[in-house]
């Protein structure tokens, strides 16, 4: 049979309650203990009882008394509870504030690091401009006569001097959207016509590295909506990043395929040496490289990832990253097709 639920009383709500009466003078604690030990008769005989209706029974403390105890404690926990509650929300206000002050000093840093990364790399400009202009009067002997393995020497510095503009305009663009600042300037692009381009300039580079570049780029596409200079950047980087990872014998794609009536797919794929899947999302953080060792056998800055993110997404549009450790990836985007 189902006991009965009590009734909820003050009592109830006091813990303790034996200690404090005897506390304020109005109990022995002999008397505590006869109240306890009755208590626990009525309760095995299946009676329900309290220990003030013990008290009150064995005529050792008064209705009134019972109630004023019980008041004093209720109102000595509502006022613990309120400096608790006084307490946990100035230690809201505090935590509050320290986190505030964290992300605004966070912001600070960042936005120095960008400032930084901007004034230097525009500050390289101007001597790799120097460097780049005295090694081309070398190279066609507008200074005088040089023998071929001083040409070949001088056209080794040319590409290390290429690489390092790129570089530094990396930079550039990075600081510029880490500021806001990168300007989009979106018109009606031949997707077909501008890949087609980019892929044929990426065979020189893949066949040094016994790797072949594919393009499979359909006749009748329509014009996408782009920035075309930042979108050939971008398909430029996804070759770039295939060729450097694809082992010599493999092979990079970059597709485009109308999907619908309004997209056009674009896609870069390679038989490279994969991401493993835990670390995916690690390619897209800026200054960061898998293989962070000494020894690294991959160069670059681990900026380039994180901006063709950045501008595919000014774009209106998402980059999709698929791959498989030992087996290749696949990076691709959609952008808006437009009418004639």
């Amino acid at each position: 049979m189902t006991q009965p639920v009590p009734k909820l009383t003050p009592e109830m709500l006091i813990p303790r309650l034996g200690e404090y009466i005897v506390q304020k003078g109005l109990l022995t604690e002999a008397d505590l203990q006869r109240a306890l030990s009755y208590q626990q008769e009525k309760m095995a005989a299946g009676e329900h009882c309290l220990l003030g209706q013990a008290l009150m029974e064995l005529n050792l403390l008064t209705r009134d008394a019972l109630d004023q105890v019980v008041t004093e404690q209720i109102l000595q926990l509502r006022s613990a509870l309120q400096s608790a509650n006084r307490n946990l929300e100035q230690r809201v206000k505090d935590r509050t504030s320290e986190l505030n002050n964290a992300l605004q000093r966070l912001s600070e840093l960042s936005q120095m690091k960008s400032n930084f990364v901007s004034n230097i790399s525009h500050e390289l400009r101007t001597p790799l401009t120097h460097v780049k202009g005295y090694l081309e009067l070398l190279v066609t002997e507008s200074l005088g006569k040089i023998s071929d393995e001083q040409r070949h020497a001088l056209q080794v510095s040319q590409r290390a001097t290429g690489k390092l503009e790129s570089m530094i305009e990396d930079l550039i663009m990075f600081s510029l959207a880490s500021r806001g600042e990168m300007s989009m300037k979106l018109e009606k692009v031949d997707i077909r016509r501008a890949v087609t381009l980019i892929a044929r300039s990426a065979i020189p580079k893949a066949e040094e590295r016994g790797v072949q570049v594919v393009a499979s780029v359909a006749d009748d596409l329509p014009k996408v909506q782009a920035d075309s200079e930042k979108i050939g950047w971008v398909v430029g980087h996804l070759l770039d990043n295939g060729i450097k990872f694809t082992p010599s014998g493999g092979t990079v794609v970059v597709a485009l395929k109308e999907e619908g009536n309004n997209l056009v797919i674009i896609s870069v794929t390679d038989t490279g040496i994969g991401i493993p899947s835990d670390r995916l999302k690690e390619i897209f953080e800026p200054f960061h490289q898998l293989d962070g060792s000494s020894t690294r056998h991959f160069g670059g800055t681990g900026l380039g990832l994180s901006l063709v993110r950045q501008i595919i997404e000014a774009h209106g549009s998402l980059l999709d990253v698929q791959s498989v450790e030992g087996k290749g990836s696949i990076f691709k985007f959609p952008l808006l097709a437009l009418g004639d």
